[in-house]
């Protein structure tokens, strides 16, 4: 095992070794980068060297994501306990968690961090047991409304837990939780970008209200299809970039093709309709980016991740949500409902999705300019951009 990254530092006044953890789902991702550049930022104002190694499963890419961001990674086993209706998988997630807390064991008694930051997530389990056993500080962020299971267990031995919304204060002791939104990437906001000129840039219609419909990392087979189904009734109104998920891109490029041509008889409109299978996080020609994708849209339809609506709320864009039905413990569901409660986002279930009504929603929200005003204050009312900065300030005051 490579130790070299434990050597000090003495050029600073104090060194500080933390652990970060999470995983089980692709929304541990950037909320972990996000606090780790605000942790760089503020450890070098108190003059603080910090050496931060992320432990948890190789799953959903993170650990690749963080080493780009220059985190020391060591992977480790982990499964779920519990959630899973296949007996197999259920005991094979059992033994791989045992698996991964003698794996944890090793990693936390040779580190001995000062700090771990757990995002939750089945994956953070074997790290935190660790912690709360050696008396580490720890603390854990819950990104959803309703708490994950790990969060809802370990949360009552952490040092603070850090939560996204007022409604999560429920599940915790008042005294442990502090209310910061969840972290999001302060660069994918450019405030120096014009709309116009970044339509031009995109070639994009200049006149034409732009929706953006994103589906989740993955994607939604679902959502794909509806669109599709009301492509014929909107597209001559708006013009649509369409996140497809790369499993269904092909299979969504073929409907399009017999949609344009059997249905709306009219390839011209077809270049209104843009689809792909994932928005990059930096501009690169061709390609749209998520940074363009905030500044062009004047409407966008998503799934109901804690992430992805704090992302939203910051673009300061109207929203319509549809949770995902299935999701862990219904937190989609909780996230939309308690993030449209001051007019932010319209919330349709997905067994609510009928063609006409919501083809009608979506003309009537980019065409009613006070009603699209109203929306966009309420999301940036929502906004907490300094969630990661008041994280990382937490996590470095008390060492």
């Amino acid at each position: 095992m490579d130790l070299s990254f434990l050597k000090p530092n003495f050029s600073f006044d104090k060194i500080v070794r933390m652990v970060f953890t999470g995983g089980g789902s692709g929304g541990h991702t950037f909320p972990l980068i996000a606090v780790y550049r605000e942790l760089k930022k503020v450890a070098e104002t108190q003059k603080v060297s910090l050496e931060i190694i992320y432990i948890g499963p190789d799953d959903f890419t993170l650990p690749y994501i963080l080493k780009e961001q220059g985190i020391k990674v060591r992977t480790i086993t982990a499964g779920k306990l519990m959630g899973s209706f296949n007996l197999i998988e259920s005991i094979f997630g059992f033994f791989k968690t045992i698996g991964g807390i003698f794996q944890s064991l090793y990693y936390v008694y040779i580190l001995m961090p000062d700090v771990i930051f757990s995002k939750g997530g089945y994956g953070s389990f074997p790290v935190v047991f660790w912690g709360i056993l050696f008396f580490i500080p720890t603390y854990t962020h819950e990104s959803d409304a309703v708490p994950g299971l790990v969060n809802h267990i370990v949360g009552r031995f952490c040092q603070k837990v850090f939560i996204s919304f007022d409604y999560t204060k429920k599940y915790f002791s008042f005294k442990k939780t502090l209310l910061t939104g969840n972290p999001i990437r302060l660069d994918l906001f450019d405030k120096t970008l014009d709309k116009e000129n970044t339509k031009r840039l995109l070639k994009l219609d200049i006149e034409k209200p732009v929706v953006t419909i994103i589906g989740g990392s993955q994607g939604s087979r679902h959502i794909n299809d509806f669109i599709l189904d009301i492509l014929p009734k909107i597209i001559k109104d708006v013009e649509i970039i369409h996140q497809t998920g790369k499993t269904n891109y092909k299979e969504v490029a073929r409907e399009a093709d017999i949609v344009f041509q059997e249905i709306i008889k009219d390839k011209e409109q077809q270049k209104y309709y843009h689809f792909l299978p994932f928005f990059e996080e930096t501009t690169i020609p061709s390609i749209f980016s998520l940074k363009e994708i905030f500044v062009v849209s004047d409407l966008i339809i998503a799934r109901a991740g804690s992430g992805l609506i704090f992302e939203i709320a910051a673009s300061g864009k109207p929203s319509i949500l549809i949770p995902l039905p299935w999701a862990s413990r219904g937190h989609q569901k909780k996230n939309a409902y308690e993030y449209a409660k001051n007019g932010a986002a319209i919330v349709v279930e997905e067994g609510n999705l009928k063609p006409n009504v919501f083809s009608d929603l979506i003309l009537q929200i980019v065409s009613d300019k006070k009603r699209n005003e109203k929306m966009s204050q309420a999301a940036l009312q929502f906004t907490k951009p300094q969630a990661a900065h008041d994280i990382a300030q937490h996590l470095l005051q008390n060492i």
